[in-house]
């Protein structure tokens, strides 16, 4: 217990380094000497109306990067998912840079943002079915002298009207350049940062863009000190909403070999109309705060069932109930802690500590309580193995390692390096813990196994051994549901219903809550708590009584052998 608490001392201490660089739906990431060719920088469910707002403000690439532009291009992609963490990408699509892709059968949007230093722009290409309007700086039109590299380096720009001068062609500048001088001024006046011209069925208004099928628009470029900066905003259609991903695309990085190091910082906003959230995450607060009075009523009835049976009571009763009222009270702070990121778009750091605070209070009760009930102590017998010490003492320490993990993975930034390795902790750690509780199971029914088939007073343990398998068939299937199939049936939901993976794992560790401690109930009649009958009895491994007054007494009796079967203990 020792150990546990030491634990959670440290877990606290960093909870108060980690947060303050949280950033929770408001984002922004800064990374140096990257050599990914791929950044995951976020994904987020939009309803209609929805808004993301993408300011990249500092890019610092290689100069070789300069070189064969269209074949590694570098800049942004933002994908729609079918499901949570699946792109639309084919399996074909996904061997090369999604930034070079020329067609696009998929009816999925995709929206890609090449970035050309080479110009000054960005080159942006909208695919698939989508009515996603966006707003940015476009790029502006150029002076005479720059026409000539502009219309070479994209030519997939065509003039349209009299937005672009007749003499566009150098000749014509010299044939009319004293002619048009006074009308062409104005014309360039006008057309100074207004949008530029757009193929096929783009609608464009002013800095806004409908974005239909098939469209390519150009962006501005700024470049200060070296590095390279741009901006868009995106309102999502009633079409186009879903569960988007958005990535940077490093593409010469995808050759074998080569690594070439670069430099970004990029700010990311998302909303969906109600507030900060994403769409699967809107309904988490009310779910939190429903399922903390649903737990604390289960509490309030488990304390109930403690004092009507005070005397039938043992120690791990009480540790029950603080598991439950712990419970509670870490998902109330969890239902506050959305309630603000929905609102500020940021957790309020006092109620985010609050909430990390108890959730690893919880995980560690959790197990431990899973942990002492499988060893069958307090019901069987009161000593713990040595074998069974080693277990706690390697369990507890896990529990506080993957909690740690998951409140580094909250206050990390997506994008980050650090954020994949934390993930893959927390999954390993967490499957190593529950992997470990269940061999005190497998002990005590071992143990109970001999117990029945040494004395022929066997009816009481072959009981307790039926119940401890029920107990360990109750333990797997609440740890498959809850880490496998409950997660199989969210990556299979639509986007708006992914939050029923988080009702149905509350829903799931509520049950096998209620299940466990109907099991072992404080009650006369609990087959776990009923006494001996006669003295032979006595001779097994066994509580002498049932009070818990007199809880971890047990007799002491010779064996043919001339060991002690059992002695006193207090533990």
């Amino acid at each position: 217990m020792a150990v546990a608490h030491r634990g959670c001392v440290v877990a606290g201490y960093l909870l108060l380094l980690l947060l303050a660089g949280c950033n929770a739906r408001i984002h922004k990431l800064t990374l140096k000497n990257e050599t990914r060719f791929a950044v995951d920088l976020n994904n987020f469910g939009f309803y209609a109306n929805g808004t993301l707002d993408v300011n990249l403000l500092s890019l610092r690439i290689p100069e070789s990067t300069m070189v064969n532009y269209s074949i590694y291009p570098v800049g942004f992609s933002l994908s729609r998912s079918r499901v949570n963490g699946v792109l639309s990408y084919t399996a074909e699509e996904t061997e090369k840079c999604p930034l070079t892709l020329q067609k696009w059968t998929n009816t999925e949007p995709l929206i890609l943002f090449l970035i050309d230093i080479s110009t000054l722009s960005v080159n942006v290409t909208a695919m698939g079915d989508q009515d996603n309007i966006l707003f940015a700086k476009p790029k502006a039109e150029l002076t005479k002298g720059q026409r000539k590299t502009r219309d070479v380096s994209n030519p997939a720009v065509k003039p349209e009207g009299n937005n672009v001068d007749k003499n566009a062609d150098k000749s014509n500048d010299k044939v009319n350049d004293n002619k048009n001088e006074s009308g062409n001024q104005n014309k360039e006046d006008q057309t100074e940062g207004s949008p530029v011209p757009a193929v096929e069925d783009n609608k464009v208004m002013g800095n806004e863009f409908q974005l239909g099928k098939t469209n390519k628009l150009i962006l501005a470029l700024d470049k200060v000190n070296g590095s390279y900066n741009f901006s868009f905003h995106m309102v999502v259609g009633l079409l186009a909403e879903g569960l988007y991903s958005l990535k940077f695309h490093y593409c010469k990085n995808r050759l074998p070999g080569l690594k070439l190091p670069y430099s970004f910082t990029v700010e990311v906003t998302e909303r969906n109309p109600g507030g900060y959230l994403s769409a699967a995450e809107i309904p988490l607060s009310r779910l939190y705060i429903g399922m903390a009075g649903v737990f604390f009523s289960a509490a309030m009835v488990w304390v109930y069932t403690l004092m009507k049976h005070r005397y039938s009571v043992f120690k791990i009763h009480w540790l029950m109930a603080a598991l439950a009222f712990t419970k509670s009270t870490s998902l109330v702070f969890h239902s506050i802690n959305y309630h603000f990121i929905n609102t500020e778009g940021h957790p309020i750091e006092g109620w985010a500590v609050m909430y990390y605070i108890t959730h690893l209070l919880k995980g560690a009760l959790l197990f431990i309580t899973l942990a002492l009930i499988g060893t069958g102590w307090a019901f069987v017998k009161y000593i713990l193995s040595d074998k069974e010490k080693k277990i706690f003492m390697i369990v507890i320490p896990l529990q506080v390692l993957a909690n740690v993990a998951y409140i580094i993975i909250e206050s990390t930034e997506e994008g980050s390096s650090e954020y994949y390795l934390w993930k893959e902790i927390l999954f390993l750690v967490d499957l190593i813990c529950c992997g470990a509780i269940l061999f005190p199971v497998v002990w005590s029914i071992r143990h109970l196994q001999e117990a029945s088939s040494t004395d022929g007073k066997a009816a009481m343990n072959l009981e307790k051994l039926k119940l401890f398998r029920h107990y360990y068939v109750m333990i797997v299937c609440y740890i498959y549901f809850t880490r496998i199939i409950a997660i199989l049936l969210k990556v299979t939901m639509p986007f708006q219903w992914q939050w029923c993976y988080e009702f149905l794992v509350e829903v799931s560790t509520l049950i096998f809550f209620v299940l466990t401690g109907y099991k072992f109930r404080p009650a006369s009649n609990n087959p776990y708590l009923q006494l001996p009958q006669d003295e032979e009895d006595v001779e097994m491994d066994e509580v002498v009584t049932e009070s818990g007054a007199l809880e971890g007494i047990s007799k002491v009796k010779k064996t043919c052998n001339g060991r002690d079967r059992q002695k006193e203990s207090t533990l």
